[in-house]
């Protein structure tokens, strides 16, 4: 993985800092530090690879390692935490923070590290994650929700946000008034933002879609009236009201060609198909600057996990 460049480290102001984990290619995957009073938490770390990077930061930013007091998964998919027990090694004073049905995953990531093998392979496994550190239970705060926590002096508020994932919380900084998201308020590639916005998808990423459950997770997270989103994939999004409705209709969207889908005897390759042709179609309205294979080619992994995602849902509906 390349070292960390000056590009990669943008700061967003109140003490927020968009760290790229140079996950899979550029500006796909943020973690965030937040930084108070001299004190600062992670949230999101990328991959096992990622972790020299965030190190990186911390030091470009004059932080000791004994600085940073929180470690905040939003959940243990592995884009998000794969890197936590590696990481958490390198901060002495650091609290890892996640969900109650993630905390388990991240003591003993046995399963997290059987099911992603069982997708991957191994070889891929360990050249996209590397493998998986446990994390010490007395380090584990399980965070349920409304739990609060102080950085600094500075309050930070979980809530529980199911419809990605069961296990998922998002963090209302008040601070900022900011959220920051993890895959929960969708994801929105830099390289895609058009002439009238951003280009904001939901993620249906198996196993745990909930379309109801996600509508309404949405929804508590804009009658906090924000001011802006910190998304994993990636960074700062602001302009939220038609954003927010436009991952509504989205979902639905998804939802219904699920649904019309479900007895077809080709139904993977149909949701493939339909919904790359929602998302240019909804490149078209925004006018993206990218089209064309190369446009395709960004969304490919996208487009395969939202499919994949709403087959599950179907089966467990059926």
């Amino acid at each position: 993985m390349a070292p960390l460049a000056a590009e990669d480290v943008v700061h967003h102001g109140h003490g927020i800092h968009a760290i790229d984990t140079g996950f899979i290619r550029p500006r796909f995957d943020a973690s965030h530090l937040i930084v108070e009073g001299g004190r600062a938490a992670f949230v999101d770390v990328g991959t096992n690879h990622s972790i020299p990077r965030l190190l990186a930061a911390l030091e470009r930013l004059g932080l000791a390692r004994d600085a940073v007091d929180y470690v905040i998964l939003t959940h243990v998919h592995l884009d998000h935490a794969g890197g936590a027990g590696l990481l958490m090694q390198s901060l002495p004073q650091a609290k890892l923070v996640v969900h109650p049905r993630g905390a388990r995953h991240m003591i003993d990531p046995s399963k997290l590290i059987a099911g992603a093998t069982a997708v991957y392979g191994e070889e891929e496994m360990q050249r996209s994650y590397g493998t998986l550190v446990p994390v010490p239970a007395e380090r584990v705060i399980e965070a349920p929700d409304e739990f609060g926590l102080s950085l600094g002096g500075r309050p930070l508020r979980f809530l529980d946000t199911p419809g990605h994932a069961r296990h998922h919380f998002c963090v209302w900084d008040e601070a900022s008034r900011s959220f920051f998201t993890g895959d929960t308020f969708g994801l929105a590639y830099p390289e895609l933002a058009g002439a009238r916005g951003p280009f904001l998808i939901p993620t249906t990423t198996p196993v745990q879609f909930e379309p109801e459950a996600l509508h309404a997770s949405i929804d508590r997270l804009m009658a906090f009236r924000p001011e802006a989103m910190f998304l994993t994939h990636y960074s700062r999004v602001t302009g939220l009201e038609p954003l927010a409705g436009s991952l509504h209709e989205q979902i639905d969207a998804q939802v219904a060609l699920g649904r019309g889908a479900a007895a077809r005897a080709d139904r993977g390759a149909y949701l493939r198909a339909a919904i790359a042709d929602q998302f240019r179609a909804r490149a078209a309205d925004l006018e993206c600057p990218l089209g064309g294979a190369a446009f395709d080619a960004l969304l490919a992994l996208d487009v395969e996990l939202n499919a994949q995602g709403l087959e599950i849902w179907l089966d467990k509906q059926a």
